[in-house]
């Protein structure tokens, strides 16, 4: 079955794009950068993966040297002349973290010419063994508000019950310190803090199933004042940046809701063929629902493929009414379905076995929409037999061939709410971002801080993009060169995109002049070649 991804045929895997002065021509004089009412001599940056230079699934070397703090320390030095910007760095370019020499985390993503995999290599960089600091770079991937607040956060002893962050682990001064705090021990006269992604970010990723929430407001607002209260105790002057609507992002932008081709090529008839010849079977089995749907006042549930169209996938929407008893007890008493299961060489004793199966799978199944964001994995997963379904089904006394017609994800067995964020899914992560921006913006104003607006520099890369210099980078996966192959994390012009955003406001702020020396999108690629270890 054909479901409708494309990907470029190669990538420009060049890390840097940089050349010499010509022989003979003039040199400009040096940029003289000055800091204005802030001090640089000591920068210290907070936050999560994005601070830290987490790209294309993991944490290695060249992305931590890509990180956007690293990116505005090299300016700000040019004015202090004394910043001395530090990272825990990682032990190599492969990525993925080891614990007691068992792998913990994978190896970063590369492009292969049609799509993301991962690298096939060993990681090297191992979580116990500590780091000499203090660093500069306090990015944790992974933490949300509360965590940069949280004693034992660096703890390895706390990795297993999920309580400690390996990444932490690796460069914690002590097995009780706090991020908060190992920041504030180095005096510093200037932060920039980017954080609350995360408390949004892991709902999201999950398709809002499970154990994964959103941080709960007055959480946010305690941790966050609190935090902004540490880092300006004893006058730091600093920046922060508000947290973006992660569903613009390339994660959940860019599987379609209508995969499922079964458009028509008059040049070649083969195209898209065996999914086509499929359709009328398909509309018979949910055309057995169609009237209970109909009849319940559902006709917005009514899942039918159209031949010649790209359509959609079926999805499981907990939000909706679950009808699984009233679609159970109609198909138990219909001839017609009756005989539409021995139609298929079952037992007329299994009458009653798939009409409760038929409740039971799509009680709260519908066709996807427009409105429904399908999370950047579920690409690998539609139209493919879901194993464990197969099992389920064949445990049922189904055989294994039907078993298997029967467990397609998307088509005949509905996307569960890990693939799929629907509408109010969607609604409560916009307005949770909405609320925690107002709580980071008011933090800004109170304390006189710089604020940048990620959250409008994401939309504008999602609404057509942003010129960089030579370049124009949108939100598109792959192609659009802002976000890496992990759809969440940015890549190195991506970052330096952002550090030039950082650094505006606080020249705005502060009245610096940090931007007469920004960062050049061609110096900073977005790839990394397999063969960088």
């Amino acid at each position: 079955m054909k479901t409708k991804f494309l990907w470029a045929a190669a990538l420009a895997l060049s890390l840097v794009a940089c050349g010499d002065d010509d022989e003979g021509m003039s040199v400009a004089p040096p940029v003289v950068i000055q800091s204005g009412s802030a001090d640089f001599t000591k920068y210290v940056a907070l936050g999560n993966s994005l601070t830290a230079g987490f790209t294309d699934g993991a944490l290695f070397q060249v992305a931590q040297v890509n990180s956007f703090p690293n990116i505005m320390a090299k300016t700000m030095k040019m004015a202090s002349g004394e910043l001395n910007f530090t990272q825990p760095m990682t032990a190599d370019n492969i990525g993925g973290l080891l614990l007691g020499g068992t792998q913990i985390a994978n190896p970063r993503l590369y492009f292969d010419g049609s799509g993301p995999v991962e690298l096939t290599a060993n990681p090297t960089t191992e979580v116990t063994q500590a780091l000499t600091g203090p660093f500069n770079n306090m990015g944790v991937p992974g933490a949300k508000v509360t965590h940069l607040l949280a004693p034992g956060y660096g703890s390895v002893a706390g990795i297993s019950s999920g309580t400690a962050n390996p990444y932490f682990v690796r460069f914690a001064s002590s097995p009780t310190a706090t991020v908060v705090g190992d920041a504030v021990a180095q005096n510093p006269t200037f932060f920039s803090l980017w954080i609350g992604n995360n408390d949004v970010l892991g709902y999201a990723l999950a398709g809002g199933a499970g154990s994964a929430t959103i941080t709960d407001l007055p959480t946010f607002t305690g941790a966050y004042n609190a935090i902004v209260a540490q880092l300006t105790g004893d006058g730091a002057k600093g920046v922060v940046a508000n947290i973006p609507d992660v569903t613009t992002i390339a994660h959940f932008t860019t599987v379609p809701h209508n995969p499922l081709d079964a458009t028509i090529d008059p040049d070649d008839p083969t195209v898209n063929a065996e999914f086509r010849g499929q359709i009328p079977t398909l509309n018979a089995v949910y055309g057995a629902l169609k009237p209970i749907f109909i009849g319940l006042g559902h006709e917005d549930r009514v899942i039918e493929f159209k031949d010649g169209e790209s359509n959609p996938v079926v999805v499981w929407d907990e939000g909706l009414t679950n009808i699984g008893p009233q679609i159970q007890a109609a198909l138990s008493a219909s001839p017609e379905f009756a005989a539409f299961v021995q139609n298929f060489g079952l037992s007329p004793a299994s009458v009653p076995i798939v009409a409760s199966y038929f409740g039971a799978a799509y009680g709260q199944a519908r066709q996807a929409t427009e409105k429904d964001l399908l999370v950047l994995p579920s690409k690998n997963i539609i139209g493919k037999p879901d194993a464990s379904h197969v099992a389920t089904l064949m445990g049922m006394g189904l055989p294994q061939a039907l078993a298997g017609q029967f467990a397609v994800v998307g088509v005949t067995l509905p996307m569960y709410d890990n693939w799929v964020l629907v509408p109010t899914e969607i609604k409560d992560i916009q307005d949770a971002t909405k609320a925690f921006n107002t709580v980071i913006e008011a933090a800004a104003k109170d304390n006189g801080l710089a604020l940048v607006d990620a959250n409008k520099l994401m939309e504008e890369l999602a609404e057509g993009g942003i010129e960089f210099d030579n370049f124009k980078l949108t939100s598109q996966f792959v192609l659009g060169g802002a976000f890496s192959l992990d759809g969440v994390h940015l890549t190195a012009r991506g970052a330096a995109l952002v550090a030039n955003k950082f650094m505006e406001q606080i020249d705005a702020t502060y009245g610096s002049n940090l931007m007469d020396a920004p960062a050049k999108a061609g110096d900073f690629g977005t790839s990394y070649a397999p063969t960088l270890r």
